[in-house]
């Protein structure tokens, strides 16, 4: 019995000794090369205390590996980090990752990673991650930054096909460090009827995105976005 259970102990510590950052993070880069494109309806809802900003909607278009294309009617205000977002601009550059814990997260059994970016042009400092176990996709990203705090991005998902896609994205920022007009493309109005000292406040504000109408592996030609980059 002794011999059995030291055996079993055995087994178990070198399975969670086999756990590693980088393979978990490989998982998901390889599940998401399955999309070779898509493009989506989103519908954009800015939340901060001292901005009244309208309900935008938009088109995404994305192809392999770090296509994007976004399409807006009128005025629009954008989170960068939150409508740009594949695992590709994710683990694009030099980064160092290691496995940290297990986690229900949202009622998923998520596996935490941190991820540190290497080099020192990396406004990023440190990534943590929590990613589905299951469907090897990213459920959660909290990220501290060198100059604009912390910032997180929340993902539902739904199945489109054989893929799961985001359903819902919220991005969530302290908008007493952040620079919004950095960080979420468009203009910004101004509230008449909120004191001016609360801009100085550390508070929370966020951005959530809606999408739908997905439409997947189409072929989308690359002229899409040339238009794009011209403009640029």
């Amino acid at each position: 019995m002794k011999y059995f259970l030291a055996l079993f102990l055995f087994f178990q510590l070198g399975f969670a000794q086999t756990k590693d950052g980088r393979e978990i993070i490989e998982k998901v880069k390889k599940k998401f090369s399955e999309v070779k494109d898509y493009q989506v309806d989103v519908k954009i809802i800015v939340d901060v205390n001292f901005l009244k900003i309208p309900q935008t909607e938009a088109k995404i278009f994305f192809k392999q590996p770090d296509k994007v294309k976004i399409k807006s009617q009128g005025f629009a205000m954008l989170p960068k980090e939150g409508l740009n977002f594949t695992p590709h601009s994710l683990f694009q550059k030099a980064y160092t990752s290691f496995y940290e814990r297990d986690e229900i997260y949202d009622g998923v059994n998520c596996a935490v990673v941190k991820v540190i970016p290497l080099g020192e042009v990396n406004e990023v400092i440190l990534s943590t991650i929590w990613i589905d176990k299951q469907k090897s996709v990213i459920k959660k990203v909290e990220s501290t930054t060198k100059m604009n705090g912390t910032f997180t991005i929340d993902f539902e998902y739904a199945a489109e096909g054989n893929y799961f896609l985001p359903a819902q994205m919220v991005f969530s920022f302290d908008v007493g460090k952040m620079n919004i007009s950095q960080n979420i493309g468009g203009e910004t109005h101004d509230d008449p009827d909120t004191p001016k000292k609360k801009k100085t406040k550390l508070t929370k504000g966020t951005v959530k995105v809606l999408y739908s109408n997905y439409k997947v592996n189409l072929g989308i030609d690359d002229s899409v976005f040339k238009e794009e980059k011209e403009k640029k």
